[in-house]
C-alpha cells in the first residue's frame, strides 16, 4: 500500500489533529519525512481534482477539512459538527491569555474591568487554557496559558500566526502594571499575611478561582468563535 494512502486513511478517521511522528507509527515503512512526502502529494491531489476538502496544518498537526467555501452548504444540516459557541466575555478573557501568556487572573481582570473567575473555568472546562505555573510573590498566584486545543479550535497552526500585535487594542499590546496590581492586593491583606477572615494568602487566592460564576453569563449573548 502507498505510503499517501496510509496518511490519508489515518487523517481521515482521526477526530483531531496528528502530528507527523504520531501518523509514522501507523506503519513500519513510515517516518517523518514520508510522512511529510505523502502530504505533500495528498494536497497536490486534492488540489488537482478540486475536492471539496485539504490537508490542513492545524494545532501543531495535520488534518483533513472541508474548504471554507463550502461552510454555507453545511451549515444546512444538523448532523455537521459544528464549533463550540463562546460568549463575548469568553472571548475577550481568551484573547487577552492567548496574547499575554502567561498571565494571572489580577492582570485579566485590571484588564477586562471585571470579575473573571467564572469565565476562566469556563475555559479551563473547554480545555482552551490550562494553568502554566505560578507568579512569584504573595500566595504565588495561577498562571494561565493557552492549550493545543484552542489552536485547534480557531485554526492555528501556532501562537505565531495570531494577528500581529500592532493590529489589536492597545491593552492587549501594552502590559498592564502588574506588580501594582500585586502590591494593591497583598495590601489587602493583613500585615501577618491573613485576611479579614482569617485566611492566608494562598487560601484566598485558592477561594477565589473556586468561587462566584457571576461573570460567565452577564455580558450577554453568544458569538460565533
Amino acid at each position: 500500500m502507498k505510503a499517501s494512502q496510509i496518511v490519508e486513511g489515518v487523517l481521515f478517521a482521526s477526530d483531531a489533529p496528528l502530528k507527523a511522528e504520531e501518523i509514522a507509527r501507523a506503519d513500519e515503512s513510515l517516518d517523518e519525512d514520508r510522512v511529510q512526502e505523502a502530504i505533500e502529494d495528498l494536497r497536490t491531489f486534492y488540489d488537482e481534482s478540486e475536492r471539496a476538502f485539504q490537508v490542513m496544518e492545524v494545532g501543531e498537526g495535520y488534518q483533513i477539512l472541508t474548504r471554507s467555501e463550502f461552510a454555507p452548504y453545511l451549515e444546512r444540516f444538523d448532523t455537521v459538527p459544528r464549533p463550540s459557541r463562546l460568549s463575548g466575555p469568553a472571548l475577550e478573557t481568551l484573547a487577552i491569555i492567548a496574547y499575554r501568556q502567561p498571565i494571572g487572573r489580577v492582570e485579566i481582570e485590571y484588564i477586562r474591568g471585571v470579575q473573571a473567575t467564572g469565565v476562566i473555568r469556563t475555559l479551563q472546562d473547554r480545555d482552551l487554557i490550562e494553568v502554566v505555573g505560578r507568579a512569584e510573590g504573595l500566595g504565588r498566584p495561577l498562571l494561565y496559558g493557552t492549550t493545543r486545543r484552542f489552536l485547534e479550535h480557531f485554526g492555528f497552526m501556532s501562537l505565531d500566526d495570531l494577528p500581529r500585535p500592532e493590529e489589536l487594542p492597545i491593552l492587549l499590546r501594552e502590559r498592564a502594571p502588574l506588580e501594582e496590581l500585586m502590591a494593591e492586593e497583598q495590601a489587602s491583606l493583613e500585615p501577618d499575611g491573613e485576611g479579614a477572615e482569617g485566611k492566608t494568602a494562598g487560601e484566598v487566592e485558592d477561594s477565589t478561582e473556586s468561587g462566584e460564576e457571576s461573570d460567565q453569563e452577564t455580558d450577554g449573548g453568544t458569538l460565533d468563535s
